[in-house]
């Protein structure tokens, strides 16, 4: 089930993010106004559109959320590699991510002061 659902959100994530999808929901906003005399000024017509709206949100926020995790996990694991293959670089920084605030700030400023001082971290550390 977890398979089927990842690649039906990812589908459906990169489905949404074209053009043809946002002409869809443009075409739709304009019946819905289109109809407004049809339900004349009601507040039917106003429901409407706002339990449509309300329920393609809340449903896209899950599908949304699904596809920047699998990207951010294939980035990490991109990364790691990358940093697991260059001799010099220092292997501290795989897995960073799993650091909480105070660790990730502590390394932000190391790097900071490398930068500033003009040293890569390989060799601050010999």
């Amino acid at each position: 089930m977890s398979k089927w659902f990842s690649r039906f959100a990812m589908r459906a994530a990169d489905w949404t993010g074209r053009f043809g999808a946002f002409v869809i929901a443009a075409g739709i906003i304009v019946v819905w106004a289109i109809a407004r005399p049809i339900f004349g000024f009601s507040e039917t017509w106003q429901l409407v559109i706002n339990t449509a709206t309300t329920i393609v949100t809340f449903l896209m926020v899950f599908l949304i959320q699904n596809s920047q995790n699998r990207d951010s996990a294939a980035i990490h694991l991109k990364l790691d590699e990358i940093i697991r293959a260059i001799e010099a670089a220092s292997n501290q920084m795989i897995d960073a991510e799993e650091e909480d605030d105070e660790e990730l700030q502590k390394l932000k400023e190391q790097y900071r002061e490398l930068r500033t001082n003009g040293r890569s971290l390989g060799a601050a550390r010999k």
